[in-house]
């Protein structure tokens, strides 16, 4: 088996202030880790964002070693023994090593402990239960480092065992394949998953929502849901799929454009009935007005001329545009690198949305008395200028008021 590389070069593992966090537990006798992501993502070249450490101090003493060393300390989540250590601004989370007493499906009654090994049966995933110490040396209880290197998303111990005790575990398990794996999932992981996939009926609609839209924007996220949808695991989550066909072409065009998954755009293109998923997947309202937007106006087209256009984007504004423009393209039958398609969702950035010259105070000042009227002769007014390709200025729509007014 291939040992793990040091980390001991790693620029995060340097920063002074985990170096500060680690001493100030090393100090009163504690002995710290950087924990699972950070350690995953380092050795899979990716960007390591938010650095967890675990340690054997109990949270109580992880506050007494925090205040000793002039830290900012918060408990943050000490019953389940997470301390936030802050330095400088820059937030750690510290967690004491813990054995699952009790598991409720999503959530559980812990035990602290200062065994390692224990902490690490105890987490989801293999790649997730790697630590690192100050020095850079990778401790790998559960062999996890192999199955990074298979791009493999294996289950610590057993996968029914794991998802009994989270059932978030399912779609962390999809979601992760999405993100990490290469080639066809774990078999003993998907079998367990498929089998207790009614559990996640379970589940909080905040806690499915955040893995979703994940997984959703991961980079092998089309055939990943094409999977869970084959083995009926979507059922669960939406009571109708849309065919899969659309969120495919989404996925190549984004790839071949180099635009960011949307998570959003995915799951009208995933979900039959996307509206019908506010209380579901508690989405926030700004979500909300951007598919209703969607559901209310029609897609723009390539064949569209560039007046045409300037008059459906001036009404749109650039957001919907480009989710309209996207979601049009992935329901085409064009390629990936359709130069059409590219100029009609460029379009939004080569054109800038003017403003309409008049105000309700500028017909007042011309003597139009407040009220419905003026509302109803600005939107005439707005019409003018909409029709002369939004050429009039300020005084030419003023002198067609004036003639309005004189007939």
């Amino acid at each position: 088996m291939k040992k793990p590389p040091s980390l001991a070069r790693e620029a995060w593992l340097k920063d002074p202030a985990l170096r500060r966090v680690f001493a100030a537990i090393e100090a009163v006798g504690g002995e710290a880790r950087v924990a699972g992501g950070a350690v995953r993502n380092a050795l899979l070249r990716e960007p390591v964002s938010e650095i967890d450490i675990a340690t054997t101090l109990t949270p109580e003493r992880i506050v007494s070693a925090g205040e000793k060393a002039r830290l900012g300390v918060h408990p943050t989540g000490i019953d389940h023994g997470t301390v936030t250590l802050v330095i400088g601004g820059k937030p750690f989370e510290v967690t004491t090593l813990r054995v699952d007493v009790e598991t409720f499906g999503r959530k559980a009654r812990v035990a602290f402990t200062d065994d390692w090994e224990a902490d690490a049966r105890r987490r989801d995933f293999t790649m997730n239960a790697l630590y690192c110490s100050m020095d850079g040396k990778i401790h790998d209880p559960t062999s996890g480092y192999a199955d990074i290197l298979r791009k493999r998303v294996r289950f610590v111990g057993s996968p029914a065992e794991r998802i009994k005790e989270d059932h978030l575990r399912i779609l962390r398990f999809f979601r992760f394949h999405a993100r990490y794996g290469a080639g066809a999932p774990d078999g003993k992981g998907l079998a367990a998953c498929i089998q207790h996939k009614g559990k996640l009926r379970a589940l909080s609609s905040e806690r499915v929502r955040q893995e979703l839209f994940k997984l959703l924007e991961a980079g092998r996220a089309s055939e990943t849901v094409r999977l869970m949808a084959s083995r009926n695991v979507l059922k669960v989550l939406f009571a109708h799929v849309s065919d899969l066909s659309a969120l495919e072409r989404m996925a190549k065009i984004d790839m071949a454009q180099g635009l960011k998954p949307d998570a959003l755009l995915r799951l009208v293109l995933l979900a039959k009935a996307p509206l019908s998923l506010h209380q579901r997947l508690r989405l926030t309202n700004a979500e909300m007005r951007r598919l209703e937007a969607i559901a209310n106006h029609v897609q723009p087209k390539p064949k569209l001329r560039d007046r045409e256009r300037r008059v459906v984007l001036y009404h749109l504004g650039r957001e919907t545009w480009r989710d309209l423009v996207r979601l049009g393209w992935a329901g085409s039958k064009d390629s990936p690198t359709s130069k059409r398609w590219r100029d009609l969702l460029t379009f939004a950035d080569r054109w800038p949305i003017p403003r309409f010259p008049l105000t309700g105070q500028d017909l007042i000042a011309q003597g139009y008395k407040p009220g419905p009227a003026v509302g109803r002769e600005l939107a005439r007014l707005e019409d003018w200028w909409i029709a002369s390709d939004f050429q009039d200025g300020k005084d030419s729509l003023l002198r067609k008021l004036e003639r309005r007014k004189e007939e």
